[in-house]
């Protein structure tokens, strides 16, 4: 999976610009976020049609502000530079309930 590098919003729907994507928001500290790690690469396997990109919280917090991703681990879908669907909560996410919301999303 990609690390985003930082960056504001304009820039970041400039670089998903065309195609499928899902933006994972995590940070290391998060007990939530490397609760759902493990599971990251068999749900990318799942959905091999999206191209998943990680954001670290803590290096791109401007990004989250802009974006309103207030909790973590947090889902964003965009399609060709929009975003599409979103999972952004500060609750525990278990795989099925991504892989739920990924399906709900296409």
């Amino acid at each position: 999976m990609e690390m985003l590098a930082k960056m504001n919003k304009q820039q970041l729907e400039e670089k998903l610009g065309s195609g499928q994507y899902v933006l994972f928001f995590t940070a290391d500290w998060c007990p939530d976020c490397r609760f759902i790690k493990p599971a990251m690469p068999e749900i990318e396997a799942d959905f091999a049609d999206y191209t998943f990109i990680q954001v670290d919280r803590d290096e791109n917090i401007d990004l989250c502000q802009e974006l309103m991703v207030m909790g973590i681990p947090s889902f964003i879908v965009y399609q060709d530079g929009k975003e599409v669907s979103r999972f952004v909560n500060k609750d525990r996410k278990t795989k099925a309930e991504v892989e739920d919301f990924l399906v709900a999303a296409k």
